[in-house]
Protein backbone atom coordinates (compact mmCIF):
# COMPACT_ATOMS: atom_id res chain seq x y z
CA UNK A 1 0.00 0.00 0.00
CA UNK A 2 1.37 3.42 -0.95
CA UNK A 3 1.87 6.20 1.58
CA UNK A 4 -0.83 8.23 -0.19
CA UNK A 5 -3.34 5.40 0.11
CA UNK A 6 -2.47 4.84 3.78
CA UNK A 7 -3.04 8.54 4.40
CA UNK A 8 -6.40 8.41 2.58
CA UNK A 9 -7.50 5.39 4.63
CA UNK A 10 -6.39 7.07 7.87
CA UNK A 11 -8.46 10.15 7.08
CA UNK A 12 -11.52 8.05 6.29
CA UNK A 13 -10.97 5.97 9.44
CA UNK A 14 -11.02 9.20 11.46
CA UNK A 15 -14.49 9.84 10.08
CA UNK A 16 -15.77 6.39 11.05
CA UNK A 17 -14.27 6.76 14.53
CA UNK A 18 -15.89 10.18 14.92
CA UNK A 19 -19.28 8.77 13.87
CA UNK A 20 -18.89 5.92 16.39
CA UNK A 21 -18.14 8.35 19.21
CA UNK A 22 -20.86 10.86 18.33
CA UNK A 23 -23.90 8.82 17.32
CA UNK A 24 -26.00 11.00 19.64
CA UNK A 25 -24.89 14.23 17.95
CA UNK A 26 -25.81 16.06 14.77
CA UNK A 27 -23.42 14.48 12.29
CA UNK A 28 -23.69 16.91 9.40
CA UNK A 29 -21.69 16.74 6.20
CA UNK A 30 -19.71 19.91 6.93
CA UNK A 31 -18.40 18.54 10.23
CA UNK A 32 -17.53 15.12 8.79
CA UNK A 33 -15.77 16.52 5.75
CA UNK A 34 -13.76 18.72 8.10
CA UNK A 35 -12.75 15.66 10.17
CA UNK A 36 -11.48 14.02 6.98
CA UNK A 37 -9.91 17.30 5.81
CA UNK A 38 -11.65 17.01 2.43
CA UNK A 39 -13.82 19.49 0.54
CA UNK A 40 -17.48 19.16 1.49
CA UNK A 41 -18.31 19.34 -2.21
CA UNK A 42 -16.54 16.04 -2.86
CA UNK A 43 -16.49 14.29 0.51
CA UNK A 44 -19.90 12.59 0.23
CA UNK A 45 -18.94 11.09 -3.14
CA UNK A 46 -15.57 9.96 -1.78
CA UNK A 47 -17.28 8.35 1.22
CA UNK A 48 -19.78 6.49 -0.96
CA UNK A 49 -17.06 5.36 -3.36
CA UNK A 50 -14.95 4.06 -0.46
CA UNK A 51 -17.63 2.35 1.63
CA UNK A 52 -20.46 1.56 -0.77
CA UNK A 53 -22.91 3.53 1.41
CA UNK A 54 -23.80 7.19 1.57
CA UNK A 55 -22.81 9.06 4.73
CA UNK A 56 -26.49 9.39 5.69
CA UNK A 57 -27.18 5.69 5.19
CA UNK A 58 -24.06 4.69 7.11
CA UNK A 59 -25.07 6.84 10.10
CA UNK A 60 -28.63 5.49 9.98
CA UNK A 61 -27.40 1.90 10.06
CA UNK A 62 -24.84 2.59 12.81
CA UNK A 63 -27.52 4.17 15.01
CA UNK A 64 -29.96 1.35 14.27
CA UNK A 65 -27.34 -1.28 15.09
CA UNK A 66 -26.71 0.28 18.49
CA UNK A 67 -30.48 0.52 19.03
CA UNK A 68 -30.95 -3.17 18.24
CA UNK A 69 -28.20 -4.14 20.70
CA UNK A 70 -29.77 -1.97 23.40
CA UNK A 71 -33.13 -3.66 22.82
CA UNK A 72 -31.88 -7.24 22.64
CA UNK A 73 -29.11 -7.24 25.23
CA UNK A 74 -30.01 -4.57 27.79
CA UNK A 75 -33.06 -3.75 29.86
CA UNK A 76 -31.56 -0.44 31.00
CA UNK A 77 -33.16 1.51 28.13
CA UNK A 78 -36.87 1.95 27.41
CA UNK A 79 -38.02 1.81 23.78
CA UNK A 80 -38.50 5.59 23.96
CA UNK A 81 -34.89 6.03 25.19
CA UNK A 82 -33.63 3.82 22.37
CA UNK A 83 -35.68 5.76 19.80
CA UNK A 84 -34.27 9.09 20.98
CA UNK A 85 -30.71 7.74 21.01
CA UNK A 86 -31.22 6.55 17.43
CA UNK A 87 -32.10 10.10 16.33
CA UNK A 88 -35.89 9.82 16.19
CA UNK A 89 -38.10 12.50 17.71
CA UNK A 90 -40.96 10.11 18.41
CA UNK A 91 -41.16 6.38 19.29
CA UNK A 92 -43.76 5.70 16.57
CA UNK A 93 -41.42 6.98 13.82
CA UNK A 94 -38.65 4.79 15.22
CA UNK A 95 -41.02 1.81 15.39
CA UNK A 96 -42.00 2.24 11.73
CA UNK A 97 -38.38 2.45 10.61
CA UNK A 98 -37.41 -0.50 12.81
CA UNK A 99 -40.25 -2.68 11.52
CA UNK A 100 -39.44 -1.77 7.92
CA UNK A 101 -35.83 -2.84 8.40
CA UNK A 102 -36.25 -5.95 10.59
CA UNK A 103 -39.85 -7.06 10.13
CA UNK A 104 -40.54 -6.70 13.87
CA UNK A 105 -41.61 -3.93 16.19
CA UNK A 106 -38.96 -2.80 18.71
CA UNK A 107 -40.90 -4.35 21.61
CA UNK A 108 -41.28 -7.66 19.73
CA UNK A 109 -37.58 -7.66 18.86
CA UNK A 110 -36.72 -7.06 22.52
CA UNK A 111 -38.78 -10.10 23.59
CA UNK A 112 -37.82 -12.49 20.80
CA UNK A 113 -35.45 -11.20 18.10
CA UNK A 114 -35.55 -12.72 14.62
CA UNK A 115 -31.82 -12.71 13.92
CA UNK A 116 -31.76 -13.65 10.22
CA UNK A 117 -33.34 -10.37 8.97
CA UNK A 118 -31.09 -8.57 11.46
CA UNK A 119 -27.96 -10.11 9.92
CA UNK A 120 -29.15 -9.26 6.41
CA UNK A 121 -29.97 -5.66 7.38
CA UNK A 122 -26.48 -5.00 8.74
CA UNK A 123 -24.58 -6.78 5.98
CA UNK A 124 -23.95 -3.46 4.14
CA UNK A 125 -22.70 -1.81 7.35
CA UNK A 126 -20.35 -4.69 8.15
CA UNK A 127 -19.09 -4.64 4.55
CA UNK A 128 -18.46 -0.89 4.81
CA UNK A 129 -16.56 -1.20 8.08
CA UNK A 130 -14.46 -4.07 6.71
CA UNK A 131 -13.12 -1.87 3.89
CA UNK A 132 -10.58 -0.31 6.24
CA UNK A 133 -10.30 -3.23 8.67
CA UNK A 134 -6.78 -4.33 9.38
CA UNK A 135 -6.06 -7.58 7.55
CA UNK A 136 -2.25 -7.77 7.64
CA UNK A 137 -0.12 -8.51 10.69
CA UNK A 138 3.58 -8.91 11.45
CA UNK A 139 5.49 -11.09 13.94
CA UNK A 140 5.82 -8.13 16.34
CA UNK A 141 2.03 -8.17 16.73
CA UNK A 142 2.28 -11.58 18.40
CA UNK A 143 3.29 -12.10 22.02
CA UNK A 144 3.70 -15.43 23.81
CA UNK A 145 2.06 -15.60 27.21
CA UNK A 146 1.92 -18.19 29.95
CA UNK A 147 -1.78 -18.28 30.70
CA UNK A 148 -3.13 -19.64 34.00
CA UNK A 149 -6.01 -22.13 33.89
CA UNK A 150 -9.37 -20.35 34.08
CA UNK A 151 -12.49 -22.04 35.46
CA UNK A 152 -15.48 -20.95 33.38
CA UNK A 153 -19.23 -21.31 33.04
CA UNK A 154 -20.11 -22.37 29.48
CA UNK A 155 -23.14 -21.91 27.29
CA UNK A 156 -22.73 -23.90 24.09
CA UNK A 157 -23.99 -22.82 20.67
CA UNK A 158 -24.31 -25.68 18.22
CA UNK A 159 -25.80 -25.17 14.75
CA UNK A 160 -26.65 -22.33 12.39
CA UNK A 161 -24.47 -19.25 13.13
CA UNK A 162 -27.43 -17.07 12.08
CA UNK A 163 -29.01 -18.08 15.40
CA UNK A 164 -25.96 -17.19 17.52
CA UNK A 165 -27.60 -13.91 18.56
CA UNK A 166 -30.30 -15.80 20.43
CA UNK A 167 -27.66 -17.81 22.31
CA UNK A 168 -25.79 -14.61 23.19
CA UNK A 169 -29.06 -13.14 24.47
CA UNK A 170 -29.62 -16.16 26.76
CA UNK A 171 -25.97 -16.06 27.87
CA UNK A 172 -26.27 -12.39 28.88
CA UNK A 173 -29.55 -13.08 30.69
CA UNK A 174 -27.92 -15.93 32.64
CA UNK A 175 -24.83 -14.00 33.65
CA UNK A 176 -27.02 -11.09 34.81
CA UNK A 177 -29.09 -13.51 36.91
CA UNK A 178 -25.88 -15.06 38.27
CA UNK A 179 -24.35 -11.64 39.05
CA UNK A 180 -21.32 -12.17 36.81
CA UNK A 181 -20.69 -8.75 35.30
CA UNK A 182 -18.16 -8.37 32.45
CA UNK A 183 -16.18 -5.85 34.53
CA UNK A 184 -15.57 -8.43 37.27
CA UNK A 185 -15.73 -11.73 35.37
CA UNK A 186 -13.88 -12.14 32.05
CA UNK A 187 -15.73 -13.03 28.85
CA UNK A 188 -14.38 -15.66 26.46
CA UNK A 189 -15.39 -17.13 23.11
CA UNK A 190 -14.02 -20.57 22.20
CA UNK A 191 -14.37 -21.62 18.55
CA UNK A 192 -14.77 -25.36 18.12
CA UNK A 193 -15.44 -25.21 14.37
CA UNK A 194 -14.60 -23.11 11.35
CA UNK A 195 -16.16 -19.65 11.26
CA UNK A 196 -18.06 -20.70 8.13
CA UNK A 197 -18.25 -24.52 8.04
CA UNK A 198 -19.45 -26.23 4.85
CA UNK A 199 -22.76 -26.96 6.58
CA UNK A 200 -24.22 -24.41 9.03
CA UNK A 201 -25.30 -27.24 11.35
CA UNK A 202 -21.61 -27.94 12.02
CA UNK A 203 -20.99 -24.48 13.49
CA UNK A 204 -19.84 -24.83 17.10
CA UNK A 205 -18.83 -22.17 19.62
CA UNK A 206 -18.72 -21.88 23.42
CA UNK A 207 -19.65 -18.65 25.21
CA UNK A 208 -17.80 -18.54 28.52
CA UNK A 209 -17.53 -16.39 31.63
CA UNK A 210 -14.68 -16.80 34.07
CA UNK A 211 -15.83 -17.75 37.57
CA UNK A 212 -14.55 -19.91 40.39
CA UNK A 213 -17.98 -19.98 42.05
CA UNK A 214 -20.17 -23.09 41.97
CA UNK A 215 -22.25 -22.94 38.79
CA UNK A 216 -25.97 -22.26 39.34
CA UNK A 217 -27.76 -22.96 36.04
CA UNK A 218 -30.87 -20.97 37.13
CA UNK A 219 -32.95 -22.68 34.47
CA UNK A 220 -30.42 -22.08 31.67
CA UNK A 221 -28.33 -24.64 29.76
CA UNK A 222 -25.05 -23.90 31.54
CA UNK A 223 -22.17 -26.18 32.49
CA UNK A 224 -18.85 -25.83 34.26
CA UNK A 225 -15.58 -26.12 32.39
CA UNK A 226 -12.06 -24.76 32.13
CA UNK A 227 -9.89 -22.88 29.69
CA UNK A 228 -6.60 -24.75 30.28
CA UNK A 229 -3.43 -22.99 31.24
CA UNK A 230 -0.28 -23.02 29.17
CA UNK A 231 1.67 -21.09 26.57
CA UNK A 232 -0.34 -19.14 23.99
CA UNK A 233 0.44 -16.94 21.01
CA UNK A 234 -1.66 -13.79 21.47
CA UNK A 235 -2.72 -10.99 19.13
CA UNK A 236 -4.62 -7.99 20.48
CA UNK A 237 -7.30 -6.63 18.13
CA UNK A 238 -8.63 -3.11 18.67
CA UNK A 239 -11.80 -2.20 16.79
CA UNK A 240 -13.87 -4.44 14.52
CA UNK A 241 -13.36 -7.24 17.02
CA UNK A 242 -16.58 -8.89 15.80
CA UNK A 243 -14.48 -10.42 12.97
CA UNK A 244 -11.31 -12.07 14.22
CA UNK A 245 -10.81 -14.16 11.11
CA UNK A 246 -7.92 -12.04 9.67
CA UNK A 247 -5.70 -12.32 12.78
CA UNK A 248 -6.62 -16.01 13.17
CA UNK A 249 -5.60 -16.66 9.57
CA UNK A 250 -2.33 -14.83 10.16
CA UNK A 251 -1.56 -16.96 13.21
CA UNK A 252 -2.28 -20.25 11.40
CA UNK A 253 -1.00 -19.47 7.90
CA UNK A 254 2.00 -17.22 8.55
CA UNK A 255 3.11 -17.03 12.17
CA UNK A 256 2.82 -20.67 13.26
CA UNK A 257 4.78 -22.25 10.35
CA UNK A 258 7.55 -19.65 10.65
CA UNK A 259 7.77 -19.78 14.45
CA UNK A 260 8.72 -23.43 14.86
CA UNK A 261 5.96 -23.73 17.47
CA UNK A 262 3.21 -26.36 17.47
CA UNK A 263 -0.42 -25.83 18.34
CA UNK A 264 -1.75 -27.45 21.50
CA UNK A 265 -4.85 -29.64 21.59
CA UNK A 266 -7.30 -26.86 22.52
CA UNK A 267 -9.22 -24.58 20.13
CA UNK A 268 -8.33 -20.99 19.30
CA UNK A 269 -10.24 -18.61 21.58
CA UNK A 270 -10.54 -14.97 22.51
CA UNK A 271 -11.06 -12.87 25.61
CA UNK A 272 -13.30 -9.87 25.01
CA UNK A 273 -11.86 -7.01 27.04
CA UNK A 274 -14.41 -4.37 26.00
CA UNK A 275 -17.72 -4.85 24.27
CA UNK A 276 -20.06 -2.93 21.97
CA UNK A 277 -22.29 -1.02 22.75
CA UNK A 278 -20.66 -0.28 26.14
CA UNK A 279 -17.86 1.29 24.08
CA UNK A 280 -17.95 2.50 20.46
CA UNK A 281 -17.12 -0.23 17.94
CA UNK A 282 -13.69 1.17 17.12
CA UNK A 283 -12.77 0.98 20.83
CA UNK A 284 -13.72 -2.67 21.34
CA UNK A 285 -10.75 -4.86 22.33
CA UNK A 286 -10.24 -8.60 22.05
CA UNK A 287 -7.19 -10.77 22.72
CA UNK A 288 -6.98 -13.76 20.38
CA UNK A 289 -5.23 -16.85 21.87
CA UNK A 290 -3.66 -19.72 19.92
CA UNK A 291 -2.71 -22.41 22.48
CA UNK A 292 0.84 -23.78 22.03
CA UNK A 293 2.61 -26.93 23.21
Amino acid sequence: MTAALRNYHARMQRVLDHIDRHLDDDLDLDALSSIAAYSKYHFHRQFTATFGLSVHRYIQLARMKRASYQLAYSDAHTVTDVAMDAGYDAPDAFARAFRQRFGQSPSSFRKSPDWEPWLAAFGPLDDARSKLMRTTFIPDDVTIRDVPPTPVAIMEHRGDPALLGATIQRFIAWRKAAGLHPKTNPTFTVWRSERRPASPVDYSVDLCVGTDRPIAALGFDIKAGEIPGGRCAVIRVVGNSHNLEPPALYLYRDWLPASGEEARDFPIYCQRLSLFPEVPEHETIADLFLPLK
